[in-house]
């Protein structure tokens, strides 16, 4: 991989990181109907946490300088409150694979956090595609709500729609870290120094939680926390740190297909021809975006 471009690396690396992201949604959403959302959205980070400390200790991280520390407490709002506890509540009464297209406005949102965080100019073009991408993702929630359960999926939309704020941003953070310090260490940093506010808040919610709950839920909250919340952002961070923030944050329309199959495989969800056709116009808008220049600083 050596011989590639940095561009082409980072692609690779994110490509890697949105497989395993996808199928959070699904194992959420399985996850959360035997378990409190708190407990699955929160504590699936303590579990990293745990996995976080024993990485940085085991290989004698350096400790972040002060101006990286402060960075890293910004990445938390993002990736370990946010968008975890929110896709949890949300995954309570949306589809996964529902909310996996709803999930498709993270790439543009990402992409405008790297113009605001990392300094990153996406030209017109670029912004044109994504938008294109965005308006096909928002029509699609729109239409999905009339079919559904009007109230509960307009409920769910809006919890998405801020996971998908908070983690642009989280992102933005994580991958200017990732230029000088490895993908692992930055989530790493960012779990251990969340533990004093994760701890007592998931605490609250043990009496409320089923330990003889199924395989099944014990398995998709493992995969949560250990691949979702942990490995998956080792190559996610390198990846936007390679490639740069606005390109790389595109190959996340992927992720929808991930999610998709994984919500058919897992929940038995019915894949509708209309969800799938919506998936193709936004991941063809990301495609397109790929070619348009961004400049980084």
């Amino acid at each position: 991989m050596k011989n590639l471009s940095p561009l082409a690396q980072g692609y690779i690396y994110g490509l890697i990181g949105v497989i395993i992201f996808g199928l959070t949604l699904p194992a959420t959403r399985l996850a959360v109907a035997e378990f409190p959302a708190t407990m699955v959205g929160l504590g699936r980070s303590i579990v990293a946490a745990g996995l976080a400390a024993t990485f940085l200790i085991t290989t004698k991280a350096r400790r972040p300088t002060k101006a990286e520390f402060k960075r890293l407490a910004l990445v938390p709002i993002g990736i370990v409150f946010g968008f975890p506890a929110l896709t949890a509540f949300a995954m309570k009464t949306a589809p996964a694979s529902h909310g996996g297209v709803v999930l498709g406005i993270l790439p543009l949102a990402t992409a405008i956090a790297a113009m605001l965080v990392a300094r990153e100019r996406p030209s017109a073009t670029f912004w044109l595609w994504g938008i294109i991408g965005a308006l096909a993702v928002v029509t699609f929630a729109l239409l999905d709500a009339k079919n559904g359960i009007a109230t509960e999926i307009y409920g769910a939309d809006l919890l998405l729609l801020a996971a998908v704020l908070l983690a642009a941003f989280g992102y933005a953070q994580s991958g200017v870290l990732a230029r000088n310090m490895s993908g692992l260490q930055v989530i790493s940093w960012a779990l251990v120094i969340s533990l004093p506010v994760l701890i007592p808040v998931v605490a609250l919610t043990i009496g409320d939680i089923n330990w003889s709950a199924s395989w099944q839920a014990w398995a998709a909250f493992a995969y949560v926390a250990v691949f979702s919340q942990f490995l998956g952002f080792a190559f996610w961070n390198k990846g936007l740190a390679l490639g740069g923030i606005s390109h790389v944050g595109q190959t996340q329309l992927f992720q929808i297909f991930v999610t998709l199959m994984g919500s058919a495989w897992l929940l038995s969800e019915t894949i509708h021809s209309t969800t799938i056709a919506f998936a193709l116009i936004v991941v063809f808008a990301v495609a397109m975006g790929k070619r348009a220049p961004v400049l980084r600083n």
